[in-house]
């Protein structure tokens, strides 16, 4: 095999084992959603209200605005502290005053 067939197949095999990262990482994050009111002070993925910037960012424990990926058709089920639960949309509690 020549040094050009060998660098070649170098190049594609590259290009290929990048295409199959992408997908791998496109999956599981389908696999994922957002959850609103779960995640811990300073802890969540994004979205905290105005004024933020996104992860990292939230103020309060459980704010209601704040949210964090968690495994698909597994938000609601979440239980926190005082009967508090997740939520797929935006919530009204727990916000920093």
């Amino acid at each position: 095999m020549s040094t050009k067939s060998i660098a070649s197949a170098a190049i594609v095999a590259g290009a290929l084992s990048a295409a199959l990262s992408m997908a791998a990482t496109t999956t599981a994050e389908a696999a994922k959603m957002k959850c609103y009111g779960v995640s811990k002070a300073g802890k969540n993925d994004c979205a905290a209200g105005a004024g933020t910037t996104c992860k990292g960012t939230s103020k309060v424990d459980y704010q209601g605005n704040a949210w964090t990926f968690v495994e698909t058709d597994s938000c609601a089920s979440i239980t926190l502290a005082g009967g508090r639960k997740g939520s797929n949309k935006a919530l009204k509690r727990d916000l920093p005053s």
